[in-house]
Parts: structure tokens; C-alpha cells; sequence
């Protein structure tokens, strides 16, 4: 057995712990961009508590998922205030954009230098400027893992930016940042959490300690995702998914993921979506498709015994078969109201040129078996 896990170089999780990020910032640097989502109001109170520790504040508002353009910008802006910390404040968005913008503005050159796919994947010649993740949905992991999704509009795919040195320095969880999210966010980037605690359990990469995490994560989506999606003020249900992300984050960094990124990072370069809908669109399907290959081809192995551990972790019932365990995700996705890939402009002429991109993302080498083409099919299909 050989394994490594890797992850931010301090993590702060719990409630109100916002009001902790002034002197944790200022022990950085003395100048921040803030890279925010599309609401300034809600990083009021980051910006308050930078102040009062004499941490100056440049904003940078990101209203999509990031482009490889939009961080070229955020990097300019830094570089011309200065600034010696980038803050991410929001969803994957956020984070993600803040990630790539503090590795790129201490590195040379231009993006597609160091860019998978469609640039030169150069590794990172400098460390990245200080990078602070703090999360306002819970779904993405983001503020744990060490790459940045980058959209290419012009090549019609998203991409990652990846470096063990893209880590950030803290990611700070504040479940309360999470009580106001709206249903069909709750709904979305919940079910990107389920899919990234499911996909790194029976990933070929899986090791011990992602595998507690994973198992301790599936737990509170289970019990908490509908609370938290019918209640958005439950406090207890919020707290639950603030750490089933933070864990899908931590283990999909350290064990890969599967068909459903491999699908999802194709899609979102071809159709304007958001990535935690898509997942979860397609997460039923995948499953079901992967448990029917397993039974044909590999009923012997242990990637179908961990589905049956899923499937008994998520009803709650010893007798739980990995069927089962997909059956319980199509119900709940059904239940949150979450769309089919069709809302987002897929039509059947897509199909095969969406299967054949996604057949050679790294995602879906992590999948516990290799998928045929018409297996692929079949999950596009049932995610329509």
C-alpha cells in the first residue's frame, strides 16, 4: 500500500469563524484582492474584518465560472495594487478564480503555459501568492483541492490549472455563511458534494484515510441534504453539508473522481451550466451504469462491494444493494427538482461529440471500470 494526502496548510471549520479572518490574514500580507461572487453585500463583512486589521482590499467581482481571460484580469488587477493576498470569497467560482489568479501572478508567461488540454501544462515555476478560500455554498470542496477550472470559450472546454502549490494557505468554513443559499443552490452544489464523497470511495485511487473521510461525509448528506434544501435556517443540516463538502474536497483531491467530472468538465465547456447541476443530473445515471458494468464484467471486485456500503450508508438499511444505492440518488435528485442536461441546451446531435471529449478526461480515469462507448451513451441519456 502507497498513498500521499495533501491538503490546504491550515483548515479552520465552524460556525462565526469568519470573524477570525482579519489577524489570520494579516499574518499573510498586508494588501488582498478579493475575488467575490456576484454579490458584494455578502463580502461586507470579510471586508470589515480586513480593515479593522489594517489589511487593504481590492475587489474583484467574479458574476460566471471563470474564464482563462477573466483570470488574466484578476492578475493584472493584483499585480497593479500590489497585492500579496488573494482571498476567495464564494462558491467553486470564487475560489477557484482566486486559486488561479494567485498561481499565475507570481509565474511567468502566460496561461496556456501551464494550462492542461489546451496549453503546454507547464509545471509552476514560483509558489503562488498567499491564497485564503472561504466558502459561502457547500458542494464544491474547492478550498482544499489543488487546481482551478478554467473555462476556454473559444476551445468550447474547461480546463484545470494544477499544482501541489495551488493548496492554499487556509480555508476557513463558516457553516452561517451558507444559511441564506436558495434552494435550487442547496440542491446543486449539495449533490456536487454527494457526487464528489461517492466518486473518490470506489475511485481505482481510493486509500484509508479517504476512505473514512468519504464514509463519515455520505453520512451527513444523507441525513441532512433534504433538511438543509426544505429548510435552509437549520443550522444543524448546513453545518452537515459545510463538512461533507470540506470532505468531497478532500478526498477528490487525494483520489480522483470519476465518470460523472469526466462528463461535467466537458458539458460545462460545450453548454453554458452550472457544474453542481450537471453532476447531479448525471450522478443516478452513472451510478446505475457503473453497478450494471461492475456486475457484468467485475462481480467479484471490490469497487461493487463499496457501492453496496454506499447504498447501505445512504437508505440506512443493512440489506442495501448497490441498485438500491443508485435508486436512493435518482429519488433525491428528483425530489430537489434538478434538471435534466436537456435544460441546458443538449440535444442528441451532442451526444457523441460530449462522449468522445469526456472518454479522455482525466476525471474518468479514476472510474473503478472502463466504460464502453455505449455504456457512456447510456449515462448521457439518463441525465436527460
Amino acid at each position: 500500500m502507497r498513498f500521499e494526502f495533501a491538503t490546504a496548510a491550515r483548515i479552520i471549520f465552524g460556525p462565526g469563524t469568519l470573524a477570525e479572518i482579519g489577524p489570520l490574514a494579516a499574518e499573510m500580507g498586508s494588501r488582498a484582492l478579493v475575488v467575490i461572487g456576484k454579490s458584494a453585500d455578502r463580502a461586507a463583512p470579510l471586508v470589515e474584518h480586513l480593515d479593522r486589521h489594517n489589511v487593504k482590499t481590492v475587489t474583484f467581482p467574479i458574476y460566471q465560472e471563470p474564464t482563462v481571460d477573466l483570470a488574466e484580469h484578476g492578475v493584472q488587477q493584483a499585480r497593479r495594487a500590489g497585492c500579496d493576498v488573494v482571498i476567495g470569497f464564494g462558491g467553486g467560482s470564487a475560489i477557484d478564480a482566486a486559486k488561479a489568479i494567485a498561481a499565475l501572478a507570481t509565474n511567468p508567461g502566460e496561461p496556456l503555459d501551464y494550462l492542461e488540454v489546451i496549453g503546454r501544462g507547464k509545471a509552476l515555476a514560483k509558489a503562488p501568492l498567499a491564497a485564503i478560500a472561504i466558502p459561502t455554498t457547500a458542494g464544491t470542496g474547492a478550498e482544499v483541492t489543488r487546481n482551478a477550472v478554467l473555462a476556454s470559450p473559444e476551445h468550447r472546454v474547461k480546463v484545470s490549472l494544477r499544482s501541489p502549490l495551488m493548496l492554499p494557505r487556509l480555508a476557513l468554513v463558516d457553516p452561517e455563511l451558507t444559511l441564506t443559499l436558495p434552494p435550487d443552490v442547496t440542491a446543486a452544489t449539495g449533490l456536487d458534494a454527494l457526487t464528489q464523497l461517492i466518486e473518490p470511495f470506489v475511485s481505482v485511487r481510493a486509500n484509508p484515510m479517504t476512505d473514512a473521510i468519504c464514509r463519515d461525509g455520505l453520512g451527513r448528506v444523507a441525513r441532512s441534504l433534504r433538511r438543509a434544501f426544505e429548510r435552509g435556517d437549520d443550522a444543524a443540516a448546513r453545518e452537515d453539508m459545510a463538512l461533507a463538502s470540506l470532505f468531497g474536497g478532500l478526498a477528490l483531491a487525494n483520489a480522483g473522481l470519476g465518470a460523472v467530472h469526466g462528463f461535467a468538465g466537458p458539458f460545462g465547456g460545450m453548454f453554458e451550466a452550472p457544474h453542481g447541476a450537471v453532476c447531479a443530473a448525471l450522478l443516478p445515471g452513472a451510478m446505475a451504469v457503473n453497478v450494471r458494468a461492475l456486475q457484468a464484467r467485475e462481480p467479484q471486485g471490490a469497487a461493487l462491494a463499496r457501492y453496496a456500503e454506499i447504498a447501505r450508508i445512504l437508505t440506512g438499511r443493512d440489506d442495501a444493494t448497490p441498485a438500491d444505492g443508485a435508486a436512493w440518488v435518482a429519488d433525491l435528485v428528483a425530489a430537489l427538482g434538478v434538471p435534466g442536461l436537456d435544460h441546458y441546451g443538449l440535444t442528441g446531435g451532442d451526444i457523441a461529440p460530449l462522449v468522445e471529449k469526456s472518454a479522455v478526461a482525466s476525471s474518468m480515469k479514476g472510474n473503478p471500470i472502463a466504460l464502453t462507448e455505449d455504456e457512456m451513451r447510456q449515462i448521457v441519456e439518463r441525465a436527460r
